[in-house]
């Protein structure tokens, strides 16, 4: 299906001069949003869901086109932009293709958002096999832009092995081999942000495919098949110099974010299992420091033998750098803290959706499967678009009923000024009754960039 109407194309291309131009960028008229059946029972093929998200449109919160992938069983997970406001200084760049890796299938799928935003076409396969067998590599996670090229963290080898590494492609997307130099000793991948003013990227861990796919056991944590690290990295010289142990401060650390301030060397990872935020900077004398700013405790459960875990599956930082948002994924709450003083934040808002702990009310008349689990932010703030499914293993695990339910997107409205959240009574999404029956909803993307896609050199 494709629309009539016109994208204001001040809000395409290739980002924004800074990030307090960013905020002024016009508002979110369509999201971009990875909808899956691997893991569902359904045999179809994941797809990318368009959804109106212009109020004052007829079609104000559907699903206006899916755009479904060529073949069965990738696990689309995650997603990132050709181009961001790294290269905005070039013209003949443009913010036109989502690169969309499948987790399982290891394929790339090069998609134009740009000829009709309305309804994404397919522009090119790089397929999972080649990539396999040039880079030796599996499980493809973040997408970063790289300047005018584009970086993709792999979380295993081509037998599924950790550490895995990262794959350079150019602008044509066409592979140009392993970005590292080196590994060093990192044990695990997953997440990466790079800061180009202080020559650095941080790098976190999750597991090696071959650990996480099947879901998740308690015991290989204690067994150190989970991460619990952070690695700095030499930019320029694309290899790891340092490594931060978080000990049980930090089970499994996964996102990172740096502030969006390209001056700031101030950053945050969200460790999923022990629940914690973690903060790294770089101290006046150079050095890489971190702390633990944010604790969130375990809640009893009466049908577990354990205190439940929130597990921290995400984290985010406005583009004003003013809050930081995290979700409990099992606890079922996303939360805001002020971060003006980073090394300590204070909690301003806080909502409940779905979850474990039956604290969360029915949404605009859906019982929601699953927890707050990824989300993105208006550019200015205002508007976050929350969804429910973690990894298809891990969902059937611990929410066996969003097998039949399927995924929602909620919206939550935030306040800038003074700080809050509160949930969006007119918009939800109910990917249970999707036409091909029910999917799981993951991550989200804008055609103008979002909090989580630009970069300032």
């Amino acid at each position: 299906m494709s629309n009539n109407k016109i994208i204001d194309k001040s809000c395409c291309g290739p980002g924004y001069a800074s990030p307090s131009e960013a905020i002024k960028a016009p508002s979110e008229k369509l999201l971009y949003t990875i909808a899956i059946y691997t893991g569902t029972g359904i045999q179809k093929p994941d797809y990318l869901a368009t959804i109106d998200v212009d109020p004052d449109s007829t079609t104000y919160s559907k699903v206006i086109h899916r755009l479904e992938m060529p073949g069965i069983g990738d696990e689309l997970h995650h997603m990132g932009w050709n181009a961001c406001s790294s290269c905005h200084a070039n013209s003949e760049m443009s913010r036109k293709y989502l690169l969309i890796p499948g987790v399982r299938s290891n394929n790339i799928h090069i998609i134009d958002t740009a000829t009709d935003p309305f309804a994404p076409k397919i522009h090119k396969v790089i397929k999972g096999s080649e990539i396999k067998s040039k880079t030796n590599l599996s499980g493809p996670h973040t997408v970063h832009c790289l300047g005018s090229e584009i970086i993709i963290s792999f979380l295993g080898n081509a037998k599924g092995e950790a550490p895995g590494g990262y794959l350079h492609l150019n602008k044509d997307f066409e592979i140009v081999g392993r970005w590292e130099n080196s590994m060093g000793d990192i044990p695990f991948s997953y997440d990466f942000w790079y800061q180009p003013r202080h020559n650095v990227m941080v790098s976190s861990e999750w597991a090696a495919p071959n650990t996480f796919m099947p879901g998740f056991d308690l015991e290989e944590v204690g067994h150190l098949k989970y991460g619990r690290r952070l690695h700095i990295w030499d930019f320029k010289k694309k290899e790891p110099v340092e490594t931060m142990y978080l000990g049980e401060d930090g089970l499994i650390p996964l996102e990172v974010k740096f502030k969006h301030d390209p001056n700031s060397s101030h950053g945050f990872c969200g460790a999923a299992l022990s629940s914690n935020v973690i903060h790294f900077w770089k101290s006046k004398e150079g050095k890489w420091k971190w702390e633990k700013i944010i604790d969130v405790d375990n809640e009893p459960h009466p049908d577990w033998p354990i205190p439940i875990p929130g597990v921290m599956s995400a984290i985010l930082v406005s583009m004003d750098d003013r809050y930081l948002y995290l979700n409990n994924w099992l606890h079922g709450d996303m939360r805001q803290y002020d971060i003006t003083d980073p090394h300590n934040p204070k909690l301003t808002g806080q909502v409940w959706m779905g979850g474990l702990l039956g604290k969360a009310p029915i949404i605009n008349g859906v019982k929601i499967a699953g927890g707050p689990q990824m989300y993105q932010l208006s550019l200015d703030g205002k508007r976050m678009y929350v969804t429910t499914s973690l990894f298809s293993t891990w969902d059937n695990q611990f929410y066996p009923d969003i097998r039949t339910q399927g995924g929602a997107m909620i919206m939550i409205d935030c306040d800038v000024e003074n700080g809050g959240m509160k949930i969006n009574k007119d918009f939800i999404i109910d990917f249970g009754k999707e036409p091909n029956g029910p999917s799981r909803c993951h991550e989200s993307r804008y055609p103008g960039g979002d909090c989580t896609s630009d970069i300032w050199l």
